[in-house]
């Protein structure tokens, strides 16, 4: 079965409006790059209770999943337990991710000029940031070594837990990616095929839409209204996706029909996805 890939960002500040999510627009570019698509996406608050319900679906699921935000050690970071409840394991400080935390805190007292105190109050409570479910593997943090980690669910999903800061997200998301993933990169091309017609509704080309569907599945058939497009106008982009060895004959088979009722076509567009 190809692994579908999901995305969870977790945040108030995001539900608010108080920052804007730069996930979801990356994340689709860095698995295009690979041939690879997102299927879903999910928002959630940091509400322990939601968080939980959402990483307990990715959890029960056969997908790649990635999960932003939430992972550190203040008050509103809850993902990490949540992660924990939803796997019914325990959580525990993992060395690996211990070494690398009490690296970067060395580091950071180089750099002020500072004796290192691991005893300290403040580097004991960072060493929280290390504490993941049990069984949890590391990714590497290239930006300031403080890990974050991945977890596996019994279904085979695999869930990979990130900052939300994208300076950190991003790098570690890609890291996963090629380390983990590169064995579905470019397996399926799909493409994309659409024209844009002028005039008409969706309602009289829904007939024709299942028909190409049912004759040509897997392909799927799409219509993207427009109603103040600044050089179109009022049009419809009409077109068919999917397996790039399949969307040729969908494809003509959808112009020809629509020459057939006398549509009026414009431009045509064509994407790899």
């Amino acid at each position: 079965m190809t692994s579908a890939f999901g995305l969870i960002v977790v945040g108030d500040e995001i539900l608010s409006g108080k920052r804007a999510d730069k996930h979801l627009p990356k994340v689709i570019e860095l698995l295009a790059a690979r041939g690879l698509a997102l299927a879903y996406a999910d928002y959630v608050g940091d509400d322990p209770a939601r968080i939980t319900v959402t990483l307990e679906r990715a959890f029960a699921s056969s997908d790649v999943v990635f999960s932003t935000g939430g992972i550190g050690a203040t008050p509103d970071d809850h993902t990490r337990q949540c992660a924990a409840r939803a796997l019914g394991v325990e959580l525990a400080l993992h060395p690996q991710a211990e070494a690398l935390i009490r690296e970067r805190m060395q580091d950071v007292a180089r750099e002020q000029g500072h004796p290192y105190d691991p005893d300290s109050a403040d580097n004991v409570h960072r060493l929280n940031m290390g504490v993941f479910p049990a069984g949890a593997r590391v990714i590497p943090n290239p930006y300031n070594k403080i890990p974050g980690f991945s977890c596996s669910g019994p279904s085979g999903a695999s869930v990979h837990f990130v900052p939300g800061f994208p300076v950190m997200a991003w790098p570690m998301i890609e890291w996963v990616l090629d380390q983990h993933c590169a064995h579905l990169f470019h397996r399926a091309p799909q493409v994309e095929h659409s024209v844009l017609v002028f005039g008409a509704m969706e309602a009289a080309l829904t007939p024709l839409m299942e028909r190409i569907e049912r004759d040509h599945a897997p392909v799927r058939v799409f219509s993207l209204p427009s109603v103040d497009h600044p050089v179109h106008g009022r049009h419809i982009e009409l077109g068919v996706k999917g397996p790039a060895e399949l969307v040729p004959e969908a494809w003509t088979d959808l112009r020809a029909s629509l020459h057939q009722i006398g549509a009026n076509c414009g431009p045509e567009l064509v994407r790899k996805l």
